[in-house]
């Protein structure tokens, strides 16, 4: 009881924020009809309907980011909130509660690319954003013993109901093969119902008490700025001003990609009662506009009391005293009238989403709805974030749906569930979650009845697909090529008449229709026959035996009948490789370039010798032994890939030694040496056929034994070409 004062002060809140979307995870269905064009208003045209009555309809949804609870637990006898709910307190909770009633409605096509839709509406949204919840949850509880000073923040409340009468047009804006384009506004005149507006800086409060209410006390500190569609401190019913009124608008745009669009299939846009695009895009901006009320007032409040002016703190008995929350306000708080039109604005948003066609009757929807105004701006209604996925199964008299969606405020992975059955639909953005989840924050529920007047199939009495408006044969199939009509075939050969070049005499297919001839009458036919115009041979193809290179080799035995070429090479002239000018019959190296003096083989050149000699001065071998040191196998391998390139010369190893020591030793030594090498080059590959070895000792030397460098030079391994 102590605390019903601020609790009071507050309810107008509600920690509420208006839902982002009413109708989820329905309004995208192809057969949502006039709903629809609440979300997008271009979705009307082109539609499954031909007229789509709505006789009733409702949406309405609750939620919040501060209590957590069992859904339908809450409802059950005995149910305690404040001790059964998860509590999620910040300086900075929301929440939210919306309510849409939408009556007689009606969508129907004016012309094949053009629709509009009247509809009726009554809405009534809540926001508040920026409540200390902590607060307000120890403001709620009457058993507390005592409430310090707290600071409720700078809290922005709106409350807002109004009608609507809504007019949408939506026309198909482009149309090219397999990209469709509509577009739709909608015209909305706004009646008033009735408005709340709260917007504090700065409030805290601070509770003493005493245990009565006459003495219980309140202290308050901060500025608040409260208006209303009219004065409700001198009459609490709401009275419908004729005056208070705005207008609104929606815009919307609708892409769809259509590949079954071909050249066959080119009636497919013509087609009104099947689903015709593989994907779907669309955006919208909707409420845009504002509601005046001619009666509102409001003030602006400071509600620090104590004060200099108001030198009392605030009783409990106080509020009791009151008829109602504005005459408490005006009785309690200093105040001045703030000069302007009481205006409250719709909360516009951007709406975007993509439907996937995924297979038949299967699709997949994602869909965004965004707020696009300030939340804080007074008197500015405003819609929570909402990002949804929801596949469906949808066919003309039912559909199935189960939106998953992540919306503000809330924070949590919402999953519902919807039906249509042509009549009737019904369904939920959350009720699969609020059903298992012990802490839900978030709950709505939509439902409605209507009347659907769907287009009638379009008549293909033979199902050839082309409908019989175009069908030149309505009852018998033919291709779109000829006009539905089926091809003819007079003379019965199995090829139609209009691929029959003799479409009077039998033929086979492979000779487009006409029967195969024998012009030169020598019993092979033209088919079959390569010179159908001169007698020959079956065995040469109906061609008569001839010479055409004139090499004196028939063409039946001639392996190269357009060439000519000796009898010896089967008519064939001598091929030459490797291009050097010597035919391959005589070339021993038909596939390396070579000279004609040397057989066709690369000629081993001096420049050549004295490169391998170069390489070969390089060897090294171990002192007074024959065996090859390692460094020297990079010398080594240059050799043999010279070798390999000249594979026709054979090479002689010559060992040479200085003359240190004795001459027999040394003889010995430098035969070893040049075996050494040629061994080592067998290994890598060159043919022992082609190398030999001899060892010259002390007796060949190139250069001076008396100085280092000589003796040097001369123990060595030349390398000799051999002709």
């Amino acid at each position: 009881m102590k605390k019903r004062i601020f609790l009071s002060l507050f309810a107008l809140a509600g920690f509420s924020a208006a839902n982002a979307q009413s109708y989820l995870g329905y309004v995208h269905d192809n057969y949502a009809g006039v709903q629809s064009a609440l979300y997008n208003p271009a979705s009307i045209v082109d539609s499954r309907f031909k007229t789509d009555i709505n006789l009733f309809s409702f949406s309405s949804a609750l939620g919040n980011d501060l209590y957590g609870v069992k859904v339908f637990d809450a409802f059950k006898s005995g149910y305690d909130f404040d001790l059964e709910a998860k509590k999620n307190f910040s300086n900075a909770n929301n929440a939210y509660f919306n309510t849409d009633i939408m009556g007689p409605s009606f969508m129907f096509n004016i012309a094949p690319k053009h629709s509009i839709a009247v509809f009726t509406r009554a809405r009534a949204f809540l926001n508040v954003i920026d409540v200390n919840g902590k607060v307000i949850n120890d403001i709620t509880k009457d058993n507390s013993t005592s409430f310090p000073s707290a600071s409720l923040g700078s809290p922005n409340a709106v409350g807002n109901s109004w009608g609507e009468l809504g007019l949408s047009y939506a026309a198909v804006l482009f149309q090219k093969g397999q990209h469709f384009l509509k577009g739709g506004i909608t015209a909305k005149y706004l009646q008033g119902v009735a408005n709340y507006h709260f917007q504090g800086t700065n409030i805290s409060v601070a509770y003493n008490d005493t245990g009565s209410d006459l003495t219980s006390t309140y202290q308050t500190t901060g500025t608040a700025i409260y208006g209303s569609s009219q004065d409700f401190a001198s009459n609490s019913d709401i009275e419908i001003d004729s005056k208070s009124r705005g207008f609104g608008l929606d815009l919307g745009l609708v892409y769809e990609w259509r590949p079954e669009y071909t050249a066959d299939r080119a009636d497919i846009n013509d087609l009104k009662e099947v689903n015709k695009y593989k994907l779907r895009f669309g955006v919208s901006v909707t409420d845009i506009g504002s509601v005046k009320y001619e009666k509102g007032i409001r003030n602006l409040y400071d509600l620090n009391r104590p004060s200099l002016s108001r030198p009392t703190p605030i009783t409990v008995a106080d509020f009791d005293n009151a008829d109602n929350f504005d005459q408490f306000m005006k009785d309690n708080f200093d105040h001045a009238v703030v000069n302007g039109n009481v205006k409250s604005y719709l909360p516009t948003a951007i709406h975007a989403d993509v439907d996937w066609n995924i297979h038949r009757k299967f699709y997949l929807n994602a869909n965004a709805d965004l707020g696009v105004v300030s939340k804080t701006k007074l008197n500015q209604n405003s819609i929570a974030n909402r990002f949804s996925l929801t596949p469906r199964f949808e066919s003309k008299w039912f559909s199935a749906f189960i939106p998953v969606s992540y919306m503000d405020y809330s924070k949590q992975a919402l999953v519902g569930f919807g039906l249509r059955t042509g009549v009737f639909f019904v369904g939920s953005g959350s009720v699969l979650s609020n059903v298992v989840s012990k802490n839900s924050k978030a709950a709505d529920l939509y439902l409605g009845i209507k009347i659907p007047v769907y287009q009638k199939k379009a008549k293909d009495q033979d199902g050839d697909g082309i409908l019989d408006k175009d069908d030149e044969c309505p009852t018998v199939a033919g291709p779109v090529e000829n006009k539905g009509c089926p091809w003819g075939d007079q003379d019965n050969d199995g090829v139609l008449d209009k691929d029959d070049k003799c479409p009077t005499v039998a033929g086979p297919a492979a000779n487009n229709g006409c029967p195969w001839v024998d012009k030169d009458k020598d019993g092979v036919l033209d088919k079959d026959d390569k010179c159908p115009d001169v007698a020959g041979p079956k065995e040469n193809a109906g061609c008569p035996w001839g010479d055409i290179d004139k090499d004196g080799v028939l063409d039946k035995e001639d392996k190269c009948p357009d060439v000519a070429g000796p009898k010896e090479n089967a008519g064939c002239p001598w091929p030459d490789t490797d291009g050097d000018g010597v035919l391959d019959k005589v070339d021993k190296c038909p596939k390396v370039k070579g000279t004609v003096a040397n057989n066709g083989c690369p000629e081993v050149t001096k420049e050549v010798i004295k490169k391998l000699n170069d390489f070969s001065k390089s060897i090294l071998f171990d002192t007074s032994k024959a065996t090859i040191k390692a460094e020297s196998n990079a010398k080594l391998e240059e050799i043999v890939k010279v070798m390999n390139e000249y594979s026709s010369a054979n090479f002689k190893l010559e060992g040479h030694t200085d003359s240190t020591g004795i001459a027999a030793k040394n003889l010995q030594l430098s035969k070893d040496r040049a075996a050494a090498v040629k061994n080592y080059l067998i290994a890598k590959g060159i043919s022992a056929e082609r190398l030999s070895s001899e060892g010259y000792g002390i007796t060949k030397p190139i250069a001076s034994n008396k100085t280092a460098e000589g003796r040097a030079e001369n123990r060595r391994v030349e390398i000799i070409l051999v002709k």
